[in-house]
């Protein structure tokens, strides 16, 4: 699934994106794709993970489900994007790349479900799948991208994660 989110990433670096792309399956089927959409529509809240997200629940909607939804993206979902997937009911979330500065992989570790919401669970996280290559798209924004704000953070992603300390 990562791989079908990194596809998804690359198509949305050709069109001058970060490269953040998300992919929803309910089994076997992708039913949301979508990458990150900040610089074509002008806006903030049209992360990839949500898009994907929002796509996927127009087609399953409140519907019986057969299988749990699961949820592929190149960056560790934000805390919005965290919130957004226990609401639609995902059940698993694999990423590529950590996002220190606004994941929320630690805060669904530390989820506790409440026995009143029993659909509102935290899903499991899996991070890592693919990593140095979601990093190499990363880069290859950082290198083209103008200096922005967004290309600064995007430049903390690829910094090095354990530098050698000089002896």
């Amino acid at each position: 699934m990562v791989g079908e989110a990194l596809a998804v990433a690359e198509a949305g670096l050709a069109a001058g994106e970060q490269p953040i792309g998300a992919v929803v399956a309910l089994g076997d089927d992708i039913i949301g794709r979508a990458y990150t959409q900040e610089k074509a529509l002008g806006r903030r809240l049209v992360h990839a993970d949500l898009l994907a997200m929002i796509e996927a629940d127009e087609k399953v909607g409140f519907g019986r489900r057969p299988h749990p939804l699961r949820l592929a993206v190149t960056l560790e979902p934000c805390v919005m994007c965290l919130g957004a997937a226990m609401a639609l009911g995902v059940r698993e979330v694999y990423y590529a790349l950590e996002s220190p500065s606004d994941g929320g992989a630690e805060i669904a570790a530390g989820w506790r479900q409440s026995p009143d919401a029993p659909w509102f669970a935290a899903p499991v996280m899996v991070g890592g799948v693919r990593r140095e290559e979601s990093r190499e798209l990363f880069r290859r924004y950082c290198a083209a991208a103008p200096d922005s704000p967004m290309r600064r953070w995007a430049a903390t992603l690829i910094a090095d994660p354990n530098p050698s300390v000089p002896g």
